[in-house]
């Protein structure tokens, strides 16, 4: 059973890197340009709400219609769940930094902010997806322990679940802790 609950761990660990890391180099990179031009912040923040308002497990159907293939499709519904957050709050926080006279710190606070609530997000979907679809992580081995009267079973994933979710919020929050002491201040602007 231990050897069942790693395969699903694995599993479970791939569907949401593969989603991730993409939403977070792009989401970063979109947010970071955003964030410096006052202009398309002020016409970008509001059209984003859109997106990020969208619960990330409702495009799941969309996904297999349009991709047919249930990992394509459940790694993009992964990216679109954190690309969204991860934009908007790296904009945000670029843009706070801009006003503050272009303060890494407070750049790297706000972007790593953003890194942590992506994660957040891709990784309750990730679970989600695995209860409604996959087959396999720790999704389904929760909602098959629940099924089949595992309640060992359920507790165990239902712990690797939260210790996943608290691991990668502590090495995003003390990597973030790290840059940003690192980081020059910068100036106050006029702005």
């Amino acid at each position: 059973m231990g050897h069942s609950i790693f395969l699903d761990f694995l599993s479970s660990l791939q569907l949401l890197f593969v989603g991730y890391i993409p939403a977070a180099i792009l989401g970063i990179l979109i947010g970071s340009l955003i964030g410096t031009h006052p202009v398309v912040y002020q016409i970008s923040k509001r059209f984003l709400q859109i997106p990020y308002s969208m619960p990330p497990i409702a495009l799941v159907p969309l996904a297999l219609i349009l991709f047919r293939e249930l990992e394509v499709a459940t790694s993009v519904v992964v990216f679109s769940s954190a690309i969204w957050p991860l934009t908007i709050k790296t904009a945000t926080g670029m843009r706070k930094s801009r006003i503050e006279g272009n303060s890494f710190r407070i750049a790297i606070n706000c972007i790593f902010d953003a890194l942590k609530i992506g994660v957040w997000v891709a990784w309750f979907t990730v679970i989600g997806i695995e209860m409604l679809t996959v087959g396999k992580g720790l999704g389904f081995l929760i909602w098959n322990s629940y099924r089949s009267g595992n309640n060992t079973s359920l507790i165990e994933g239902i712990i690797y679940i939260g210790t996943i979710g608290f691991l990668l919020n502590q090495i995003l929050e003390v990597t973030g802790n790290i840059l940003s002491r690192l980081a020059p201040e910068g100036k106050k602007s006029e702005l």
